[in-house]
Formats: C-alpha cells, structure tokens, sequence
C-alpha cells in the first residue's frame, strides 16, 4: 500500500488505528476505500452487540446512540466519495481510464 492510501485510511480511521492490519487488509480487499468500509462495519457490529443505552436511576446513564450515527454517517460518506487508490467512475458507471501518448522527450537522428 503506498503512504498515500495509508495516510488517507489513518485519516478517516483514526491515528491509533493499527497500520499493520490495514496493510493486510489492503492486500486482501485491493483499495484503500473497501478497507475503511470494512474497519467501520466491524465498529459498527460492535456497537450493536452491545445495549446502546445504560441508565441506573440516579446512578450513571450512558448513551453510544450518537456513536453509532456517526459511524452509519461515515460508512455512508465513504460509500459515495471515492478513494485515493479507486478508479474514476464516469457518468454513465463505467470506469474511465486516461491514455496518453508517450513521446520522445527530443527527436532522435
């Protein structure tokens, strides 16, 4: 995985988020942007394993409900942006790709 595509996953995942499992996941699932999906996923289920909201009268009250909006509103925003190693996908859903000429950078004799 190039530092590009790590720097982007860090910055959507979060620093302490270990690099080593990205990198096999990368090698695994091929894009940078099918990796965060699938590190929220897994954050997700985790939050709903559990009871979103605690409440002991007069106790302790604990709320995760807007942890877990904020995650299904990042999995969303990751599942309509593109990555930084995705290929560009045009108008009509097929994916473009750019062909340039190479030439000589001078002529030869």
């Amino acid at each position: 995985m190039d530092p590009a595509a790590l720097a982007w996953l860090l910055a959507q995942l979060g620093p302490t988020t270990p690099t080593d499992d990205l990198t096999a996941r990368h090698a695994r699932l091929g894009t940078a942007r099918a990796v965060a999906l699938e590190v929220l996923a897994e954050r997700r289920a985790v939050l709903l394993s559990e009871p979103l909201r605690l409440v002991v009268d007069g106790v302790v009250t604990m709320d995760r409900t807007a942890n877990l909006t904020g995650i299904e509103r990042q999995i969303a925003a990751l599942q309509a942006a593109e990555g930084p190693d995705d290929t560009p996908v045009g108008a009509d859903g097929l994916h473009q790709i750019e062909a340039v000429p190479i030439r000589a950078a001078r002529r030869t004799r």
